[in-house]
Formats: structure tokens, sequence, C-alpha cells
């Protein structure tokens, strides 16, 4: 994999191939075809209709009382014009029909079911075509606002959802963060985590379909793994759906949805740098083909990312004396640190560890050293992506396939995890006592000068494959499709510490051979280095196979219109298994079983019903519109039993421009694999000092377990919303969109270490969790548990109490929050403008341990979503040049693992792009794109961050540490 070394002439030469690509756009010559290239901005619904119309010829028949209040999302890319319409139309309530090349305009309710036609588009959040669900709201980014966000990745374009936590599994997080599963992070992925309920409460979907799962044991869907360049369009259901998608879609459906109906070619090349000699190069070719009873899309894309060194970013490190905060350096450094006597002495600096004597030392003094140096805040990424899809029309059957793969690979050099005392006999030949005792001594040392940085470094290859057959009758279609996922992560850890071999070496009395552990630098013959080099590796395999059938149409009509039904059934197997190789322990390499529950088989039926109760055609005062949605879903597990999930949806209009709309619905989430390992490998125990108000010290020695807990059980939670949305007549162009949401999500999994920091001094809430009368027997055992780690030098009889921090099932957490959307798009100078914000706030987030505990309301603290963050927008075209900008804002919250609780501030970057489309001839087009994200080099806020670990000057949760990132993009198209 390439690094970051030499990554500024990449980019200079992909920043030259992009003006060549420029200088190709001169006007080709294009023959008549049906598909062109449009670019059209949101505005109102009539001036995007009447645009489509005159650049594509055609004839279109709009009454205004049907367009009157509505707007049309924007529009980029190539298109035939009923594509096209049919693009601007979604989510309006409105659908085209046509009759002899004339296009007509009318509500979705009143389409006969002549004109109703195979592949009608199905919105997230229903099961029945033509429209979206009553009572449901969907937040849609298109391909037009995904390119003026100059995003690379697809993470990248999720994590800048106002919705979507930061926390969680993601390259950023790895290693930092404890909580929010980040720790499953095994191949440096990326997850969703709406709300901030969790990756594993978050359903994504790739085109409708469960891709397959990463992460230790399954844990979440890796969005890393899809090319952005393929994507269409994202749709965010940020509601729980679990009656329309299964029992993990608790704070929400993500559904990608690629570009299946493209036509033409396109070309695509981006390069970003940022400062520190950190960049990216993507690349990208898409191409389709239509005929009369088919098409066809193929894409590829190419994309790598050189890694971050920490030394680049002044806030990674464990030192933040310079920010005010306290320094968390480690006594573990090189020279290193003697234990003996009672006390610790400093190695001396400048010698190489022969002929040292006790005077030498002294006494209650350490070595100290920074884990960040010579690491990686962010590292490398190269990934390679294929999609296709096929369809073909043969009579009444649509016969289609699908399939993604993916192949990524990373490094990064890692903060050391081989951090424990060494012991080093009496007959090592460099041997000192600086106390005297004439006893084994023990090293406190880094062996990163010795061995160089830790580094972890990997393979992930994912595959998706669907494929079906519509059977079309009438207005009803049927759709029978199976799927395949599979994702393999391949991740090893390198330049580990072989204890077993050390041992050997540090007992060896020969000079010549034996380890060195009192020099500064490596001291030590190379030969013997490499002896007591180690690694380990692990290989995951996640398959899923499901089958599933679906069935909706037209049941009967009432004077509003149709009532309309979906039904259908699903069959899905995930399976798991884990294993590896260590050659960290034990002399030689010994293999690693990963034994965990790694099987489990889903049957599940559901039905939908969406009942029109008034409509145009039997509208009344204060009733324009009333529509109602009723859905549910019957799923059995075969390791948690059967379950059933309702949902109830409300969609009212009194007037025009004015609706509003209510859900109600229950989810149901069975534990994930990881959640039920119970390996070596799940858990860890360690002791370290709390800050303790009950203690008349200010502090308590605390013994701490990690992993999960035997009794975990399956979650389930309930969900209401409420919202409005207004199109005011006397102000066309502008909507506004809010939804307030409440969640009561019951027997939750969470992982408590994130709170670790705050448990003692809120023992109210956190009291089931801590012990303060340990026995003796119990601390001494957990001391000879080959998973504790001692990262404090505490003894079993320094333990005051012991704190139960495996993830489990924590009662009851209470979610209310409030969506918004404002937006406005009108002319201005002869162009088109378009202004907007879109947020959420979290008015509480109540978290009770226990149904007898208190509550606590954890919002806007470290390690938990923040009360306020949003994304305003403003955009402006004319005549193919275009300028964009964002503001993105994350509000600031307490660290109350600091003592006392410190204030972090809110973040605030700016984001900007200048575009230029050339003329289009036909479907030939180039546009050119220059793209900042965080123009002013905003830092991350200040945090003291430390994880009970380690410990870094910011939070990965709530900012990047990227910083100005200046990117230039080329699109070829014919």
């Amino acid at each position: 994999m390439q690094q970051a070394t030499g990554f500024r002439g990449r980019v200079a030469l992909s920043i030259s191939t992009a003006l060549a690509l420029a200088i190709a756009a001169m006007p080709a010559r294009a023959g008549e075809r049906a598909a062109q290239a449009f670019d059209l901005p949101a505005q109102p619904l009539g001036a995007a209709l009447a645009a489509v119309a005159r650049q594509s010829g055609i004839e279109l028949i709009a009454p205004s009382a049907l367009l009157a209040g509505r707007t049309a999302p924007s529009l980029s890319g190539r298109y035939a014009p009923r594509e096209a319409l049919d693009a601007l139309l979604v989510d309006s309530g409105l659908v085209i029909v046509e009759r002899d090349g004339v296009y007509g305009l009318r509500p979705a309710s009143a389409v006969s079911h002549e004109a109703e036609s195979r592949g009608t588009i199905v919105v997230t959040g229903t099961r029945i075509r033509g429209g979206g669900a009553a009572g449901a709201s969907v937040i849609t980014i298109d391909r037009a606002e995904l390119d003026r966000g100059g995003y690379a990745t697809t993470q990248q374009m999720l994590q800048a959802l106002p919705q979507n936590y930061g926390g969680g599994p993601s390259e950023a997080t790895l290693g930092i963060s404890l909580g929010n599963n980040a720790t499953a992070n095994t191949g440096f992925g990326t997850g969703v985590n709406l709300r901030g309920l969790g990756t594993s409460s978050t359903l994504v979907l790739l085109n409708g379909n469960r891709p397959p799962l990463g992460g230790f044991s399954g844990a979440f869907a890796d969005v890393s793994m899809i090319p952005a360049s393929m994507i269409e369009r994202i749709e965010i259901l940020a509601d729980g759906a679990s009656a329309l998608y299964g029992s993990d879609a608790v704070a929400g459906v993500v559904n990608i949805i690629p570009r299946t109906r493209f036509e033409g070619l396109e070309v695509s090349l981006r390069a970003g740098t940022a400062d520190g000699d950190f960049g990216e190069v993507q690349a990208g070719i898409i191409a389709g083909q239509k005929w009369a009873s088919g098409r066809v899309v193929l894409a590829y894309e190419y994309f790598d990312r050189g890694r971050l060194a920490a030394s680049q970013r002044d806030y990674a490190t464990e030192d933040l004396r310079a920010f005010g905060g306290p320094d968390y350096r480690t006594s573990y450094a090189n020279p290193g640190t003697i234990q003996s006597g009672g006390t610790t002495w400093a190695i001396p600096r400048g010698q190489d560890g022969r002929g040292l004597a006790p005077g030498d030392f002294t006494p209650d003094t350490v070595n100290k050293a920074d884990a960040w140096a010579g690491e990686d805040l962010l590292g490398s990424q190269e990934r390679q992506g294929l999609y296709g899809r096929v369809e073909q029309e043969w009579r009444d059957l649509t016969f289609y396939g699908e399939g993604l793969y993916a192949d990524r690979r990373f490094a990064t050099r890692a903060r050391p995890i081989s951090l424990q005392p060494r012991t080093v006999p009496v007959g090592n030949p460099f041997y000192v006592d600086p106390a005297g005792t004439g006893q084994p001594v023990r090293v406190q040392y880094d062996f990163r000068r010795d061995l160089g940085s830790e580094v972890a470094e990997g393979r992930v290859r994912a595959i998706g494959l669907d494929g079906g057959v519509l059977w079309t009758r009438g207005a009803w279609e049927v759709d029978m499709h199976g799927t395949f996922g599979e994702q393999k992560e391949r991740s090893s850890l390198l330049n580990l510490v072989n204890n077993a071999r050390l041992a050997q070496a540090l007992a060896d009395t020969d000079p010549a051979t034996a380890y060195n552990l009192f020099g500064d630098g490596p001291s030590t013959n190379p030969a013997t280095i490499e002896f007591v080099r180690g690694s380990s590796t692990t290989y995951q395999t996640y398959r899923l196979w499901s089958v599933g059938s679906r069935a909706d149409g037209p049941l009967f009509d009432l004077p509003a219109g149709s009532v309309r039904l979906a039904v259908g059934g699903e069959y899905r197997e995930e399976r798991f298994a884990a294993d590896g190789i260590n050659d960290r322990s034990a002399p030689v390499p010994i293999a690693l079983p990963i034994e965990l529950p790694g099987q489990r088989d889903v049957l599940a039926g559901f039905a939908e019903l969406a009942v029109p109760l008034f409509g145009s055609d039997n509208e009344q005062a204060g009733l324009r519109r009333l529509d109602l949605s009723l859905a549910g879903r019957v799923e059995h597990y075969s390791d948690f039993g059967t379950t059933a999930n309702p949902k109830l949806g409300i969609g009212w209009t009194p007037i025009d421009g004015v609706s509003f709309r209510v859900s109600y619905g229950t989810s149901f989430r069975a534990p994930a694999f990881s959640d039920l390992d119970q390996s070596i490998n799940s858990r860890i125990i360690f002791a370290l000092p709390l800050a303790d108000p009950a203690s008349s010290t200010g502090s308590s020695n605390a013994l701490v377990l990690r992993g999960n807990d035997p009794g975990i059980g399956p979650e389930r939670a309930t969900t209401w919303t409420a919202g409005t949305d207004i199109e005011p007549a006397f102000l066309p162009g502008a909507k506004l969109s809010l939804t307030w949401f409440h969640i009561r999500y019951r027997d939750r999994i969470v992982d408590p270490s994130s709170e670790l920091f705050s448990m003692l001094p809120n023992r109210a809430t956190y009291g089931a969790l801590i012990d303060d009368s340990p026995s003796p027997a119990e601390v001494a055992g957990y001391f000879a548990d080959p998973t504790y780690v001692d990262i404090s030098g505490l003894r079993p009889d320094d333990i005051d109490l012991v704190i139960d921090a495996r993830n489990q099932n924590l009662s009851v957490v209470k979610l209310e929050g409030l969506d918004f959307d404002l937006g406005y798009a009108a002319k201005l100078a002869g162009g088109d403008l378009g202004l907007g914000v879109s947020g959420s706030w979290l008015m509480r987030y109540d978290q009770a341990v226990t149904t007898e505990a208190p509550t606590a309301d954890i919002v806007d603290t470290l390690g938990n979503p923040v009360d306020l963050r949003f994304r305003g927008r403003a955009s402006w075209s004319k005549n193919g040049f275009g300028l964009a900008a964002f503001v993105n804002f994350v509000d600031g919250y307490s660290n109350q693992t600091a003592s006392p609780a410190e204030q972090v501030d809110g973040w605030t970057t700016v984001d900007l792009q200048l575009s230029y489309q050339f003329p289009a001839q036909g479907r030939a087009g180039m546009t050119l794109a220059f793209s900042i994200s965080n123009l002013f080099d905003a830092d991350p806020p200040y945090v003291n961050n430390f994880n009970g670990i380690s410990a870094v000057g910011f939070d990965p949760n709530a900012a990047s540490p990227v910083g100005r990132m200046v990117a230039i993009q080329a699109k070829r198209s014919w």
C-alpha cells in the first residue's frame, strides 16, 4: 500500500490530469439520444418541470393547481426525459403519466392501474411503490448535494448528517474511544450511529438489501466499503422501522441507493491534500446503456489516502500540560524505569546499559514517554470497488441482478499495547538493582526504539449479490429475490513483544545474546531483538444468505383513491467464523481459536397497508388530504424466539402547503454475535485509581472488568414521532420541516466503560455496577486471570472496589428531540439561489442503569451526543458556474471525566466549493469543482480525553483531526 510519503507529488499529478481533462472538454459530437445532462438546483416544482421540458423538447401538461406550494429537489446527471421527471417528483405525491408522447401530471392516488409501470420507485420508509408512507419523514441527500459537499467517501457523506453521532466504530475513534462498540472495529471501517444509540441500532441498506457486516463478529455495517461515486442518493429514515425492515432498525434506516438508471459514460478524478503531507486520490468510471427491454450499469472506483501522523497535530499527545491539562505520559519509556525496593528509579540517559551501578540512580524518579510519539492519528487506506446491475424485461417479467465487490487495505502505526513491567532475573548480565535487594527487578520499558512502532495492518474484502424477478400483473407487482453477502477481514498487529521469548532472552546469561533493558535506545544484539519480535493475526468471515418475496398493489378504491397493500416474507441466515495466529504468548506461533455463537436464522413475515381517507376527489374544509399507514412484521430468531412489531402512521393536509404527520412503532434487536462473545479475547481486567468523593483521600483504587456480561438479552424500543411540513404559498420556494421524536429504549445493550470516570462521583446512578466490599479471594482471582493487564502497578492489597464495566442491558434509555430543516430556493441576479439549514436538537438523553436507579441525562457529556448540531447551506449557480458554502456546528459539552468537570467548546467549520459545468452537447459534458473543507482550518476543541489507558487532547466523537482539506475534482461525460 502506498503511504503518505511523497503524497503531494501524487496529488500534483492528479491535479494535472484533472486539468488535462478540462482541456478535453471541448464540445464533442453527439448523436440524437434520449438521455441528456441536467444540472438543476432545488427550486419550485413548476420551474423545474418546465426546465426539463424545454431542454428535452417534450410536451408536458402540468396543472398549476397541482404545482402550488411544491418544490423539487436538485437534479444532476444524465437522464432520459421520463427519468428526469420521475426524479423531480420523488416525495411529491404526484406522478407522470404518458400517452402518445405527451406527458401529464396527476396525483399518485388518481393514477389508473394501466398507467403504472414496472420499476416504480419504492421510497425508504414503505414497502409500497409510488410514494412515501403516511407519517414518515425521509431525509434525502441526492447526487447533486453529494457533489456540492466535496466528499470523497461514503463515510464522509454520512458523518456530515446532523442526526449521525460520530461515536462508535470509525478509524478516528479506534484506540481512543472505548464506548459505542468502537473497540469492535478490527478492520478500521466506519459505521452509522443515528441518534447516538449505537451502530448496531441503525440498519444500513444497500438499495434496499442488507449488506454483510464488518468489525469483530459482524458488529456493524461498514459503509467505508461502498464507493462514493456510484451513489445516486442516500435516504435516511430517522425513526424506528422494525415493522418494515426487521428487528435491527431501532434508531432508523440508512438506505444507500446506487446509480441504477445511469446512461452514458462518466469518468471522474478527485485529489485532495491537507496539512501534514496528508492527502487522498479518488478515481471513478461509470457506464450505463439502455435498450428497449432492459439496461445495464457498471461502475468502478479507486481510492487511496495517506496517513496522518500524530506529530502533525499538537493535540495528539498524552502530555496535555500545554493546554492546561495533566500529563498522562507513562513510565513505559526508553530508557525505562526500574521498580525495586518499593520505589522507582529512572534509568540514566546517554548510556548503553553496560556497567551501571546502584549509585547511578536516583530514587523516586521515572522516565516518561508519550504513546503518540511516532504513531498515526489516521492510517493509510486503499480501496477498490466494483458495482454492476443489469435488468431485462420479457413479457410481464423483469429479471435483474446486482452486485458489489470491494477490497480495502489499511495500515497504521498504532500506540503500543505491549505495556507491562518486565521481570529481569539476577543472572541477566545487565542486571542492576538500585535498591540493593538482590532480587529480580521489574523494568517498565518501551520497546518501540527496538522493534519499531507497533503496526496494525490488514485487508477487508466484501461482496454483495442480489438477483430476482419482478412479475407485473395489472397494477400488482411481485418481487422474488435472493441475496448473498460476505465480508472477510484480516487484521494483523506487527512489531509486538513475544512474552515467552522475551523471558528466555532476559534469563540468558550471555552478554552477547541476552536482552538488555537498561540502555538508552537499542542496546541489544539485533538478532535477539528479532528473536523476541512477535505478532498477532485474526481472520474473520461474516456471511449472509436471504430469500424473500414481496407483492404490492391496490386492493380496492375509496373516494380518495386506492387502498394499497404490500405483503411478503423473508428468510435469512447469518454466519460468523473467526480464528487467528498468536505469536505473543508462546515460544512458537499458536493457533488462536475464537469460539463464540456465530449462527443465526431469522424467518419473517410483513404486511403494510396504505389507506387514503381524503384526497383531491373528496376533500373537505380542513381535510385536503388524510392518509393512514399500517404496518406489521413478525420475526422468529433461532436463538431468541419470536417478536412482533407494529407501526402506525397518519398524514394530514388541512390546507395547501401545510401538512402534519405522526407515527408510532415498536422495535426489537437481538444481541449481535459480539455482544454474546465470552471468549478470553473479549475480556480485559485492569486496575487504576479513580476520583471518589466518598473516599477520605479523594480517590479509590478500582479493579475494572470489561467484556460482555453473560446475561445479555434482547433490546426493545418504542418510538413516537410527530411533525409538520410547511410550504407557504406567499413565499414560493420556501419549505420548513420539523420532526419531534421520542424513543423509549428498554434493556439497551451499552458499554458503560465510557462513563468509567463518572461512576464513583455518581453512585446514585451507577451504584449497581460498583462493589465496595470485594473479598480478598475475589480480587486475587481477578489479578490471576489471564486477561488482567497491569497499567498502574497496583497490587491486590491496594484494591478498594470492583467496577463491572462490561457490556450489558442497562435497562432504560429515554431520548427526545427535534429534527429541523429550513430551505429556500429563488432567483437571484439571473441565477438560482438556494439557502437552508438542517439540524437536530436533542432535548434529553436519559439513561438509567437499572429500573430502580435514578435516570441521568447524559446529553452534552463526553462520549455521548451533544444537544445541538446543524449544517447550514447556501448555493448559487448561473450559466454553469456554481458556488456552495456550508457551515457545520457542533455544540459544546461537559467533560465529566475530569475533576472538576470541564467545559468543552463548540466546534464550527466552514466548507466551500466553486464549480463550473461546461456547456453540454447531448451527453457530452465536463464539470470542474474546487472544494475546501474546514476553510479556516479550525482545530478540534481541546478535551482532556483520558480513557483509562491512554489520553489525547481532542474528542474524535465530535471533531475531526484532518483540518483544512483542499480538493479538486473533474468529471467528464459522454
